[in-house]
């Protein structure tokens, strides 16, 4: 079974490219997803016995979670203490699924792939990418944040010139889904010639 990474800086088109691997029947795993249902889940107990008062109604409440560790190193370690062993868990469990399923590929969409160092546990990287203009102006119409927020958060991310520069493959999602799912097919049939190389 080959593993793609999928991944692409905020406002790329991350998120449809992934549901267009879905609609081809490729399983994806999704690392935020993942996390979100930790966050409503099993990590709650351990994360208010970390940091109380960050939880309520059985929920992390993530901003106030955010406000306690984006700030300080040592709570994020041990906030990443606390959920990677519950992700890598989850991760194994979808793995073993496909693999007894015989699917032939699994796509884990990973928002900060290259970041941290996530490259190395898949056999081929697929990097989603759009012209910064038509970046902006996605993340900006979600009315979830303002450009100064957007600003930050793209100084953080690793270049999107240098995620292209070490993918396998990249996709364009500036033109429409219809281009989208032809990049896919032409990635689904040159991935399976492939040979693995996790780690």
């Amino acid at each position: 079974m080959l593993v793609l990474g999928l991944t692409g800086s905020i406002g790329m088109g991350k998120s449809t490219t992934a549901t267009l691997f879905e609609e081809a029947g490729v399983p994806v795993y999704d690392a935020d997803a993942s996390v979100h249902r930790l966050y409503e889940g099993e990590a709650v107990p351990f994360i208010e016995a970390a940091f109380p008062g960050t939880t309520a109604g059985g929920k992390v409440d993530r901003a106030k979670l955010s406000e306690r560790v984006v700030h300080d190193p040592e709570a994020m370690k041990q906030l990443e203490q606390i959920v990677h062993p519950m992700l890598s868990a989850g991760r194994k469990k979808f793995f073993d699924d496909a693999e007894q399923s015989g699917i032939p590929v699994v796509v884990v969409d990973v928002p900060l792939l290259f970041e941290t160092g996530g490259e190395k546990r898949v056999d081929a990287v697929v990097v989603v990418t759009t012209s910064p203009e038509l970046q902006r102006e996605r993340v900006l119409a979600r009315g979830t944040m303002d450009a100064a927020k957007l600003d930050s958060i793209i100084a953080r991310q690793m270049p999107d010139a240098e995620k292209r520069k070490r993918a396998n493959f990249v996709v364009d999602t500036s033109h429409g889904l219809d281009p989208v799912r032809a990049q896919i097919k032409d990635i689904l049939a040159a991935v399976v010639k492939m040979p693995q190389r996790r780690v």
